[in-house]
């Protein structure tokens, strides 16, 4: 096993722990909760592979079925425990978003893409399960409020190059990459960092359009 794909494990387990925590917040029943934690954990790299023009990763081999299974027996063993800890999903949703953030620049690399291509494909892997899982719960997705959410994933994608540059050893640059991300994006959440949020008119009811009666 090659340490690219140990990472894609790891944060395969852990994108999927956030994602059946959360639906276990919104108590959906067991087959709901895998549904929901194996989308996060496999939904970004599968817009990842079509859009390189590959077979989607967990169609090759049954072992991401089986991680996703894993980690829904973790948390109905563990769930009193899990539930109650606030900042469980946070924690593995950042580790997932660094893991897969890595992952995703690797296979793009090694199709050969240039090095904007690889950002973008780093942070669909990173960032879109979150997208699928925050939908399927009727939430509004992180990376589309003011968290510091892909924008970890583009800063990891200069640093992982930055290593590339520096011909430091591949496995070197990956946990330096998704340590970065992580770190990054606990340190957003902590120290209360995030994007200015686009202000609108705010509409009171005298202002709002008025839909016409029949």
């Amino acid at each position: 096993m090659t340490f690219t794909i140990l990472l894609d494990y790891i944060g395969t387990f852990a994108f999927a722990i956030s994602g059946i925590r959360m639906a276990s917040a919104k108590k959906f029943d067991w087959f709901g909760a895998y549904v929901v934690g194996l989308v996060t954990a496999v939904g970004g790299g599968t817009i990842r592979d079509l859009l390189l023009g590959l077979t989607p990763f967990w169609m090759l081999q049954p072992s991401y079925l089986i991680i996703t299974a894993l980690a829904l027996l973790t948390v109905i063993v563990f769930g009193k425990h899990l539930i109650k800890i606030n900042t469980t999903m946070f924690i593995f949703d950042a580790i997932g978003l660094g893991l897969f953030t890595v992952v995703g620049y690797e296979k793009s690399l090694a199709v050969g893409f240039p090095f904007w291509v690889n950002v973008i494909m780093g942070t669909l892997t990173g960032a879109a399960g979150g997208i699928l899982r925050d939908t399927l719960i009727n939430e509004v997705p992180l990376i589309f409020r003011k968290d510091i959410y892909a924008i970890a994933c583009i800063i990891g994608g200069m640093i992982f190059f930055g290593c590339q540059f520096a011909n430091l050893h591949n496995a070197t640059s990956e946990v330096i990459t998704a340590s970065s991300v992580i770190l990054i994006r606990i340190l957003a959440v902590r120290c209360h960092i995030s994007l200015p949020t686009l202000k609108g008119e705010e509409n009171d009811d005298e202002n709002e359009p008025k839909l016409p009666i029949t």
